[in-house]
């Protein structure tokens, strides 16, 4: 018999899109594999926001659009910076098996992210002291990484285009790649380049690929699906509108505000991320301001990023501390979210090989990540206001033939 191949993709399908469905399609064609495994964040997100929908409805629209299995990513790794996201998902789909991972960049070659790797490698201990250097001038993280990747090149005596890293998803590719090497991986890196739209690109009629971005704000601003149904596929369109309500900072406002003013700026100094007396702007804010919108325009700086600071509320949203997140520094099972037929033979075959646990009922397997995962998901649906707080413990994988 045949062992299948697999590949994986790292994903949020914050909606799906006809984008996302491209990415599926070529990963599967140029790495020549029988199974495509996708890593996907649950119900918040890496930019700290809450999904505009959970993680079983997009689990849904994965597996009816050329995904094999879900495994999900744990919050702790799920809503953090770029490097330790990268970790997890890396770490999760090395467990998996997966003979190689693609994913998509603005540069579309691996070649320049490998001679880019190479560099900082190289850099070593130069490249980090550059990165502090910036960070105590008041830089947010991400520019200062940028600026010490600059320096580095300039001095380079490697021969080639060098990778762009000031763009978000040759960013993520970059720390995939140094995730792989970290843990020993064979797996083999690849990538695609974005097509159309960029991350934070609006969507523009007449186009059938928007970022996911684009897709969510046309919504929002029309409050209608229809000014969305050209960007995804059939599938996503039913399960959209098979919806509710729909997340966003906008409606978990209010649950926030409270928990903010409830715990004081003593108790958020103990949630992950919290430094530097931000807590008393975050109280402050939340005292003066009733809407999301004026509360970010109350706390936002040069030195946070918007992002940065959404990671922060959705720690306080959800009571992530710092002792927390150092009980759960690596992966330690793979949450089974979602398979097709094709996806069940694979897990059948690799089921001696995986390194991780298989947890499809959450019920059965006791460990703080899942646990914080459990409660991520009752937050989560509590912003929605959905009665059906719990649902971790009842809902088992999808399963599509």
């Amino acid at each position: 018999m045949t062992t299948l191949k697999a590949t994986g993709i790292v994903v949020e399908y914050n909606p799906f899109h006809n984008g996302h469905l491209y990415h599926a399609r070529q990963a599967k064609k140029i790495t020549e594999a029988d199974v495509i495994i996708a890593v996907m964040s649950g119900n918040f997100l890496q930019r700290g926001e809450p999904a505009f929908v959970d993680k079983w409805a997009r689990t849904q629209m994965a597996l009816q659009n050329g995904v094999d299995v879900v495994f999900e990513l744990p919050y702790a790794f799920a809503t953090a910076n770029a490097p330790s996201f990268a970790k997890g998902a890396i770490q999760l789909l090395d467990a998996a098996q997966c003979s190689a991972f693609c994913f998509g960049s603005e540069d579309g070659e691996i070649e320049p992210l490998e001679r880019s790797f190479q560099l900082i490698q190289q850099a070593g201990e130069h490249y980090e002291q550059l990165i502090k250097d910036a960070t105590r001038r008041g830089l947010s993280y991400p520019k200062a990484l940028n600026e010490a990747y600059v320096a580095t090149a300039n001095t380079s005596a490697i021969n080639g285009t060098l990778a762009d890293l000031s763009k978000p998803n040759n960013i993520l590719g970059f720390h995939y790649m140094e995730s792989a090497y970290a843990i020993g991986s064979t797996m083999t890196a690849t990538t695609i380049p974005r097509i159309v739209a960029q991350y934070h690109d609006d969507a523009i009629a007449g186009n059938q690929i928007a970022s996911a971005t684009g897709i969510r704000k046309a919504f929002f601003e029309s409050d209608t699906l229809e000014t969305v149904t050209d960007f995804v596929p059939g599938a996503t369109q039913n399960i959209l509108h098979s919806q509710q309500s729909f997340g966003s900072w906008t409606a978990f406002y209010p649950y926030l505000r409270f928990t903010i003013l409830r715990d004081g700026p003593e108790r958020l100094k103990a949630i992950a991320d919290i430094a530097e007396g931000i807590e008393n702007l975050f109280y402050r804010a939340a005292t003066t301001n009733t809407t999301f919108e004026g509360f970010m325009q109350d706390v936002k700086s040069k030195r946070y990023t918007w992002t940065r600071l959404q990671r922060m509320l959705t720690h306080i949203f959800t009571g992530f501390t710092y002792d927390l997140r150092d009980d759960m520094q690596t992966p330690s099972y793979l949450r089974l979210l979602g398979m097709t037929q094709t996806g069940r033979q694979y897990l059948n075959e690799q089921k001696k090989r995986l390194k991780l646990p298989v947890v499809s009922k959450a019920a059965a397997f006791s460990n703080p990540s899942l646990r914080m995962d459990i409660h991520a998901a009752d937050m989560y649906a509590l912003g929605k206001e959905d009665p059906c707080l719990g649902s971790d413990y009842t809902t088992h994988p999808i399963f599509i033939r």
